[in-house]
């Protein structure tokens, strides 16, 4: 017994040198990992600033490898100089711009309130449709997932022709809401896994209703893992190219489509395509910083019980 805690302690006691050596080791590897995530980002925020010669010579330090231009963001007339005269490319910028925005929240928050209540189903209540249970319920919204968009593709063009949804907001709403209601679904069966029944038991006996339990116990609690949900399910559909690009012609086009449509007789324009693109992306880091902390919270619910 004695050797057994002698062996224990020592195995325990690390050098100092070492101590020193395995931080130096974590910290390297995470600002390693830092810089491969930030990096396209970097690329492309200093692409925008950059001449066709920077961009084909590969520049990477601004005011060290080359100058700094406002090219690409003038020919969007975002520029300082140009943002106070006419410019139709900004125009269709902003229409595109809000086309994204509207589609995005519009689905995010539809999934939210369909994935929500259908979450709360699965783990609240027993279902069985012939041999499928709550298990095989929830494998089946997940594996939607599965399914290549392309397949789908032909009978979305074909039925959205016929009900007339092409090239609509309203369109991309709902087909957006399909795509991300099994992420939103899964997501929030593990945050109402995580909450004791106790809780709502206790709120029917005070007297509340199934309904009222619900909006005043529940979802307060499972505020963190909706606003996970939403933003996951938001970004998915602000960055999403495919059906945008197939459903939309003129009216409903979104920011990823025009940030494709960058290309000129000389072939692609890097300048226009980065400017796009920061500006299509800050919206989303905006709101990924405000909301960390219940990112952070929503997407770790459950994990420990």
């Amino acid at each position: 017994m004695s050797v057994q805690t002698t062996e224990y302690t020592v195995s325990e006691i690390r050098s100092p040198a070492s101590f020193i050596t395995s931080r130096v080791f974590i910290y390297g590897a995470l600002v390693f990992w830092a810089f491969i995530c930030l990096f396209p980002i970097y690329w492309t925020l200093t692409t925008s600033f950059k001449s066709a010669v920077d961009v084909t010579q590969g520049h990477l330090i601004p005011f060290v490898d080359f100058q700094p231009d406002w090219k690409g963001w003038r020919s969007l007339g975002l520029s300082p100089d140009s943002i106070f005269q006419t410019s139709t490319v900004r125009d269709e910028f902003f229409k595109r711009f809000m086309n994204s925005v509207i589609t995005s929240v519009g689905a995010s928050s539809l999934a939210i309130v369909i994935g929500s209540l259908a979450a709360y189903g699965l783990t609240r209540y027993r279902y069985r449709f012939a041999w499928f249970k709550n298990e095989d319920i929830s494998f089946f919204f997940l594996s939607q997932l599965i399914l290549p968009p392309v397949v789908l593709a032909l009978p979305f063009l074909v039925l959205y022709r016929e009900v007339g949804l092409l090239d609509t907001r309203v369109g991309l709403i709902l087909l957006y809401t399909l795509m991300v209601l099994p992420i939103v679904i899964w997501i929030m069966r593990d945050q109402f896994n995580s909450i004791p029944v106790e809780l709502e038991e206790a709120a029917l006996v005070d007297g509340l209703s199934i309904w009222g339990a619900f909006l005043r116990i529940v979802m307060p609690i499972a505020l963190p893992g909706m606003v996970a949900a939403f933003i996951l399910a938001m970004v998915l559909c602000w960055n999403e190219y495919f059906f945008a690009a197939l459903l939309t012609s003129t009216d409903a086009k979104t920011i990823p489509v025009m940030v494709a449509s960058q290309t000129g007789s000389q072939g692609i324009n890097w300048w226009s395509m980065a400017a796009l693109a920061t500006a299509a992306i800050a919206p989303l880091a905006v709101i990924g910083i405000a909301l960390e902390r219940y990112l952070i919270m929503g997407m770790t619910a459950g994990a420990v019980k």
